[in-house]
């Protein structure tokens, strides 16, 4: 039987279709080799994070002229501007949700590395109570948590940098369609990864220059010491386990502690391997200063298929936009401003908050400026494009400070 098929991009897939083909090989995924009817939300998110493209066949399930919403160039203007005032009011709704979420993992991380490192039990209920609100914040908009990040100060690494890679893991499980208990355990494992760098000497952590062969023996055995303490706390889950054990392993083998290569390395492990990577590097340390997020999934990105597995670095950078939340930016006229909420229909017209006038001087009040709902409303600022990231403190703006 002759198959009449249609290429579609999966932001363009609607329940009703029948997935006859996709851009990778069907054995990456977990669907029938000879296609299948898109009959739940689920099926719908795991697609659009695992490709690009699919192919549907016409004769056994909806077309896609069929679908309202689907018209040759993208989207009717109407559709794209009512969908991107959903996601602006959603962000605004999340905000006091993912405070309250903020706020418990700030107090409970503390409590929970502290156990660990002195070896106390860890209650398994007392971190799955921790991880969840932050998880189900996310799951409602990662936006809303990650502009509360943003503006608030940075304190010691090991606590920020266990809250981030929590919020950060199951971003990236959201974005590849997994289910709310899965990222839960990804949440935990991404708050427990550097457990083990508790129990290091001071001094190689707060060292301000780059470590001595010998020390950066040193330094990775946190990873074995971080698997004892998990288990001296008399827990056990594979996918924190995998996380824990394989974070540093790479894409080619060139990691550590086994230089574990491909899909030898759990996905799990794969997933924790780039947030750690990339909280790492737009954080602040002794030895360098933080990077611009921007710059760092750009690294990150030219990276793909040797430290980092492609699909994987690809759907991260889907998750946290080009610039993501958070980040310090200049326009075409000089303006600085910060990005509050990410447009997934038009990734380089986010909403964000004018800080400064074109001469880099403060304003006396912030203005917000949606440019994809400037371009639609065809305003002045539609004309505004933004030039470049800027590192964080960049002409003295630190959004911790200012109150936004």
């Amino acid at each position: 039987m002759l198959i009449e098929e249609r290429k579609v991009e999966v932001d363009q897939l609607r329940k009703g279709m029948y997935v006859c083909r996709l851009d990778r090989d069907w054995t990456e995924t977990p669907f029938a080799l000879q296609g299948f009817l898109i009959e739940t939300d689920e099926q719908l998110q795991y697609l659009r994070g695992l490709c690009e493209h699919v192919f549907i066949d016409v004769e056994q399930g909806v077309d896609a002229d069929a679908a309202p919403f689907l018209q040759r160039g993208g989207y009717p203007q109407a559709s794209r501007t009512r969908e991107f005032e959903a996601v602006a009011r959603e962000v605004v709704e999340e905000l006091p949700r993912a405070e309250r979420a903020l706020e418990t993992i700030t107090e409970g991380v503390t409590g929970i590395l502290e156990a660990f490192d002195s070896g106390s039990f860890v209650p398994e209920s007392e971190i799955v109570a921790t991880v969840e609100p932050v998880v189900s914040s996310l799951v409602r908009n990662p936006d809303a948590f990650f502009w509360l990040q943003a503006l608030r100060k940075r304190g010691e690494y090991a606590y920020s940098h266990a809250i981030n890679c929590c919020a950060l893991a199951a971003t990236l499980g959201r974005q590849l369609g997994l289910p709310e208990g899965e990222l839960v355990e990804l949440a935990k494992g991404g708050m427990l990864l550097d457990i083990g760098m508790t129990r290091l000497p001071v001094g190689i952590l707060s060292q301000p220059t780059v470590l001595s062969a010998q020390d950066r023996l040193t330094m990775q055995g946190h990873v074995a010491l971080g698997m004892e303490m998990y288990r001296e706390s008399e827990l056990s889950h594979p996918t924190t386990e995998a996380m824990l054990a394989h974070h540093h392993e790479r894409h080619d083998g060139s990691g550590y502690p086994r230089g574990l290569a491909g899909g030898d390395i759990p996905l799990p492990a794969r997933i924790a391997g780039i947030v750690d990577s990339y909280d790492a590097m737009v954080s602040e340390r002794p030895w360098r200063p933080a990077k611009p997020r921007h710059d760092a999934l750009q690294e990150m990105y030219r990276e793909r298929g040797r430290l980092y597995q492609e699909e994987l670095i690809e759907q991260f950078m889907q998750a946290l936009g080009v610039y993501p939340v958070g980040s310090l930016v200049e326009l075409s006229n000089g303006e600085v401003a910060i990005i509050m909420a990410l447009n997934p229909a038009r990734r380089l017209r986010p909403a964000m908050m004018l800080l400064t006038d074109a001469e880099k001087k403060m304003r006396s009040h912030f203005e917000p400026l949606d440019l994809m709902l400037a371009d639609r409303a065809q305003l002045p600022q539609s004309e505004l494009k933004i030039v470049r990231s800027l590192e964080p403190g960049a002409y003295g703006l630190e959004p911790s400070e200012l109150y936004l």
